[in-house]
């Protein structure tokens, strides 16, 4: 069945609603009758749009950031770390944050959820780290047998989630520059 497109400004409304739905109730009580609801669509719509409660939420979250790493080329690798970095805002990354630790939970009790995000966010984000790396590898930059290359994701990651767990503080643009400049670029040697 051909899908009925949607214009871009509708989907993002669409997108901007399963978000703030997200954040409201979170994955187990969100419900594509609500989603429906809050955005004067009928469910009908969403399944032929969208096919799972899992695809609407990770092409929501995939349409929240704001572009592709991949496209992000300053010339060095500690440029680019901090391109990627000044794409949001203090306020943007803590409600990301929230609907990340929402999901984390979420992804061990659904695992169409975990596949869904792994597709469509998790693994083009790590295509464009991998692209940003090997730039940085082709510059001269880096050493392609670096053994902490294969790390770096994990090492963004654990920041985001350790600060809160540590600091019981959220995670603001100043934290994440000091450790990029302070742990990642140096465990690069750059």
């Amino acid at each position: 069945m051909a899908r009925t497109r949607l214009t871009p400004e509708r989907e993002g409304e669409l997108y901007e609603a399963v978000l703030d739905l997200l954040r409201e109730v979170g994955y187990d009580a969100l419900t594509m009758d609500a989603v429906a609801a809050r955005t004067r669509s009928s469910k009908a719509t969403l399944y032929r749009q969208w096919g799972s409660k899992p695809e609407l939420v990770a092409k929501a979250l995939r349409h929240n950031k704001p572009g592709d790493l991949a496209d992000i080329d300053t010339g060095s690798l500690r440029g680019d770390f901090h391109a990627v970095l000044s794409r949001t805002d203090d306020c943007q990354m803590e409600k990301d944050a929230a609907l990340m630790r929402g999901l984390s939970h979420a992804v061990h009790e659904y695992p169409e959820l975990l596949e869904a995000l792994r597709e469509l966010l998790i693994e083009p984000e790590m295509n464009g780290f991998d692209e940003m790396l090997q730039r940085a590898v082709a510059r001269g930059e880096l050493r392609a047998d670096n053994p902490a290359l294969k790390y770096i994701p994990h090492m963004l990651v654990g920041a985001l989630a350790a600060r809160q767990l540590i600091e019981d503080r959220p995670v603001d643009r100043a934290f994440l520059v000091d450790y990029v400049d302070s742990v990642v670029l140096p465990a690069l040697g750059v």
